[in-house]
């Protein structure tokens, strides 16, 4: 499969139309649940002046946060919905914007539109490494969304060794999906495999109609496909599992949660509220299945709540910061890098990608 890029000029224009602001004031009131209002987030950094305001509101400009549908967004959701709905119940101010590309909250990150995004956790190497340090590492949202699924009703894919001899068509080429596959497969010592990559929603056409038997896609997608099939699409293998099953020490960790290098060290106390906010969205969705998948699809992260509701158990959401997130991101990097160096953009990124509080 070929990622398709968009020229920097038109990503530039698309930022400008896609992020709305989770300050009720600034959203579009005629937007559908699932679509993006056309506000886009100020370009200027927040405002260093004091508040007089209580103390749970922000002393600074709000934080302009980013996130990507699908299950990199989904920890984010009770965060982006109390900033829409109810924003004096947090420390600080947000505007928000939900995307579909990792390109898009590139393209912010750099231009300096966006201050705090979630992004695929070897994308945040890569820019790390592409802009000299301009984005640092505070969190780690996701570990593992990849699953094996079969199709035809058959339950003949239980184990990684199960997959050998067989095709198994993947989404998620030259990203985390493909060097977690590649690295399944060469730890099981299954050489005979053959992968065939394409996009994720000609995978599962293909599933649901039975022309394929095996694949690999990420929650929610495979979600989806199973829910679709009635009883047709089986979750196989959790490559999440698969992967712990190693017991080689490294953590499966396929989300990062960035800021930009010159807000975090401009305004840490922002970071630091963004930090425990998220960590609350987090839990408030792993322990509130239900109402949490009414949120996730109505911000648009998922097509549906009934999909939503499947995904969150199979997302594997989990808040890593600090020394923890460290030692699990820096581990994850060196098998990235073992793999294939282009994966953390040519060398392994140094500790000062890890953005850590002081005690």
């Amino acid at each position: 499969m070929r990622g398709k890029k968009l020229p920097a000029l038109l990503l530039a224009f698309a930022l400008l139309f896609a992020l709305p602001a989770c300050n009720p004031a600034a959203e579009n009131p005629s937007a559908a649940p699932s679509q993006a209002a056309s506000q886009a987030l100020p370009s200027a950094a927040p405002s260093s002046q004091p508040s007089e305001t209580p103390s749970n509101a922000a002393p600074y400009g709000p934080i302009r946060l980013a996130v990507l549908s699908g299950p990199t967004g989904i920890g984010a959701a009770r965060l982006i919905d109390i900033a829409k709905n109810n924003p004096v119940d947090l420390h600080t101010t947000y505007e928000c914007g939900i995307f579909t590309d990792n390109s898009e909250l590139v393209a912010g990150l750099t231009n300096g539109e966006i201050d705090i995004a979630t992004v695929a956790s070897n994308v945040a190497a890569n820019l790390y490494n592409k802009t000299d340090g301009g984005v640092r590492i505070i969190a780690a949202g996701t570990l593992g969304v990849l699953h094996i699924l079969e199709s035809g009703g058959k339950t003949e894919i239980n184990s990684m060794a199960d997959l050998a001899g067989r095709t198994i068509y993947a989404a998620g080429q030259g990203a985390n999906p493909e060097y977690i596959l590649r690295y399944l497969l060469q730890e099981n010592e299954l050489d005979d495999v053959e992968v065939v990559f394409a996009d994720a929603s000609e995978i599962s056409a293909k599933l649901l109609s039975g022309e394929i038997e095996c694949a690999m896609l990420p929650v929610p997608a495979a979600t989806a496909a199973i829910l679709k099939s009635e009883g047709k699409v089986r979750a196989a293998i959790d490559l999440t599992e698969a992967w712990d099953g190693l017991k080689n020490g490294s953590q499966l960790i396929m989300t990062a949660v960035v800021a930009r290098t010159e807000f975090a060290e401009a305004y840490p106390e922002q970071v630091d509220a963004f930090l425990t906010e998220y960590k609350e969205s987090i839990d408030y969705v792993n322990n509130n299945v239900d109402a949490a998948a009414e949120i996730i699809a109505a911000l648009g992260i998922t097509p549906s709540a009934s999909i939503a509701k499947q995904a969150i158990p199979q997302c594997h959401l989990a808040f890593l910061s600090g020394t923890e997130m460290v030692a699990g991101m820096s581990d994850y990097y060196s098998v990235l890098y073992s793999i294939d160096p282009a994966a953390v953009g040519g060398v392994l990124p140094d500790g000062a990608i890890y953005w850590v509080p002081a005690a």
